[in-house]
């Protein structure tokens, strides 16, 4: 067991041993209504006329006490030497909230931590929940990157996934967002989806291009068992996709967006030059972040732990955190689970793995191994080595192996998890 502190600190340790985060996100936890896909930590507020008491931050006496209690979490959060370089509102839907509980939320993680002079500020929003007045106002307050969840660009579609918000409503939010000045726009899709043919999501996929967006996600569904679909629906059966066509979706999404100018740069992740995420990027690289809000993840001093998913139990925790001065006990990584975890994430990233950094988190005898189990995946073309500026690097190939990567990490794990 490990106990990080809050104000105290941790003395007699480095600063590279630590990995202080650079990152933080903040989980915005209230929705109109929940998706049938989803099964984040969320509180549903209602999507009733605008102004309705039950749905908006400055309406909501939930929403308000929640921010509050946000802001006290992060007050006694333990402090890194590090100004933050990116933060990043999820959700839930972060755009109910009110613009002064944003310039709330932003300069209590300025005086815990300080913020970067250029940090990248991203906020996710649903179609349908802004107005341009709203928009100025988060970009006079530094939000410089919106991340908009479209979906689909089929009505029907939308319905059967219980969204909240129209295909007319995605074109609305995408011009106010141009209006205001922000030019740095990601675009969600999914495909997968129940009764969705491959020329719907190459329509959805069109339609998205074009409008100009600075990125875009493309997520194949994943049926959660808690969700309604994860209740409603197996994989591979009607009136899901086959299997094939999923395959077929994600093809044509490698296939089409680079011709448009997007960079594959991650599994689902697509940019124009310059604008990928930098945010995510710290995910996928295994390096320390900070977590804040119900259900929230933090990953410091290379040890991982999350906040209870309701708001009765996180306020509990939160008192807890208080009471004992920001003190939280938690289990440290081993060394394999830190290996394990940086090749699974690793391998999402286009760029792939460093080998000299694997080399560094373990023996030569676990990187043998290692090198062996990838061997029969390079054979099928999936995996491949590489040099980038003369270091070694390896990857999934784009697009068969990161379709197969479930296959190939779960050969890793039976061969590296003692």
């Amino acid at each position: 067991m490990s106990l990080l502190t809050g104000p105290q600190g941790t003395e007699g340790v480095s600063d590279a041993a630590i990995h202080w985060p650079t990152a933080a996100y903040i989980h915005i936890p209230f929705c109109r209504r929940r998706c049938f896909y989803c099964d984040f930590p969320i509180s549903v507020v209602g999507d009733g006329p605008v102004g309705d008491v039950r749905q908006r931050g400055e309406t909501s006496p939930a929403i308000a006490a929640y921010v509050d209690l946000l802001c006290e979490e992060i007050a006694i959060a333990p402090q890194g030497p590090y100004p933050l370089e990116t933060i990043f509102f999820g959700g839930g839907t972060p755009s109910l909230l009110s613009r002064p509980q944003v310039s709330q939320v932003l300069a209590a993680l300025e005086a815990r931590f300080e913020i970067a002079a250029s940090p990248e500020i991203s906020m996710e929003m649903d179609p349908g929940t802004f107005s341009r007045e709203y928009l100025q106002g988060l970009k006079s307050d530094g939000i410089n990157r919106v991340s908009l969840g479209a979906q689909s660009f089929t009505d029907a579609l939308l319905q059967a996934c219980g969204r909240s918000h129209s295909v007319a409503q995605i074109y609305t939010a995408v011009d106010l967002l141009a209006q205001v000045g922000i030019t740095n726009v990601s675009l969600d899709l999914i495909s997968g989806l129940p009764n969705q043919s491959l020329s719907q999501w190459q329509e959805s996929l069109e339609a998205a291009i074009a409008l100009h967006p600075q990125h875009l996600s493309t997520y194949d569904l994943v049926l959660e068992p808690t969700t309604v679909f994860g209740k409603r629906y197996q994989p591979g059966i009607s009136p899901l996709p086959l299997q094939e066509t999923a395959a077929q979706m994600y093809q044509l999404a490698a296939a089409i967006l680079p011709e448009a100018g997007y960079h594959h740069y991650e599994i689902s992740n697509y940019a124009q030059p310059g604008y990928a995420c930098r945010h995510n990027q710290i995910y996928w690289k295994n390096a320390a972040y900070y977590g804040f809000g119900m259900g929230a993840t933090s990953y410091l001093h290379r040890q991982r732990f999350s906040r209870p998913r309701t708001r009765t139990e996180y306020r509990q925790w939160v008192e807890t955190l208080q009471q004992s001065q920001g003190q939280i006990l938690c289990e440290i990584s081993s060394s394999t689970d830190i290996l394990l975890e940086t090749i699974m994430l690793g391998f999402r990233l286009a760029e792939g793995i460093s080998l000299r950094y694997l080399a560094q988190l373990h023996d030569p005898k676990t990187l043998s191994q290692f090198l062996s189990c990838i061997s029969p995946y390079q054979d099928l073309g999936w995996v491949e080595l590489y040099n980038q500026a003369e270091e070694p690097f390896v990857r999934l190939t784009d697009p068969d192996g990161f379709l197969f990567s479930n296959q190939v990490l779960a050969a890793l794990w039976e061969r590296l998890d003692p």
